[in-house]
């Protein structure tokens, strides 16, 4: 008789904590997500006004879908993805984030550094962003003809590389429309290299079908 009360009172205790964990799985997948953006310059406004960037325009397009979405950016000018493949840990650690758009690259190519490595980086931070359960987008970057046109071939292959690798999608170049537009001058600041404010919505549009389907 003991045995049975025993068993029973606890079948009722466990009957008792399942709502519970419910509303607890329930909770954890309703929870808005946090898109966490690791670039460079071109996603941090170099020399632009605040909160005139894409990443900036990100978070009012995101508002004006009425998608509840938190945005995160952490891209730093004059990065490589050497330097993201090593603030990433704590960048997710300390985030947590639902979604992880990685837009790197570019400073490898202008500093000639190995392609291989710049692959080895991308694929090793896609598959750690991965293991945390985020959804992760790769924006790509191309090089300019004066770099040779195989570099240019190879650079813009490895992007799509990782991306089939890793099975994730991939925005090809970030400034397309600007960077070969029909005026490509009128769009960058002096420098040549860095878009003008101007430049940032479109290359948001480059960014946003892709993401839109991620979220």
């Amino acid at each position: 008789m003991f045995r049975r009360d025993f068993i029973a009172a606890g079948a009722l205790a466990l009957l008792g904590t399942a709502p519970a964990l419910a509303q607890q799985g329930r909770k954890a997948a309703a929870r808005a997500p946090v898109i966490l953006v690791v670039g460079d310059s071109l996603s941090a406004e170099y020399g632009l006004p605040r909160g005139s960037g894409w990443v900036a325009l990100l978070e009012k397009r995101l508002a004006q879908e009425k998608i509840g979405a938190t945005v995160v950016n952490a891209s730093v000018s004059g990065d490589t993805t050497a330097g993201g493949r090593a603030r990433l840990p704590a960048l997710l650690k300390q985030h947590s984030p639902t979604h992880v758009v990685i837009e790197l690259g570019g400073n490898d190519a202008l500093r000639g550094l190995p392609l291989a490595n710049t692959r080895d980086n991308l694929a090793w931070m896609v598959e750690q962003s991965q293991a945390t359960g985020a959804r992760v987008l790769l924006v790509g970057m191309q090089m300019p003809p004066n770099y040779g046109a195989d570099y240019a071939r190879r650079f813009a292959a490895l992007f799509e590389a990782v991306a089939k690798e890793r099975k994730i999608p991939l925005v090809p170049f970030l400034l397309q429309g600007i960077a070969d537009g029909p005026d490509p001058a009128a769009l960058f600041q002096p420098d040549r290299i860095h878009p003008r404010a101007e430049a940032h919505p479109r290359m948001l549009d480059n960014v946003w079908p892709q993401l839109r389907k991620l979220l």
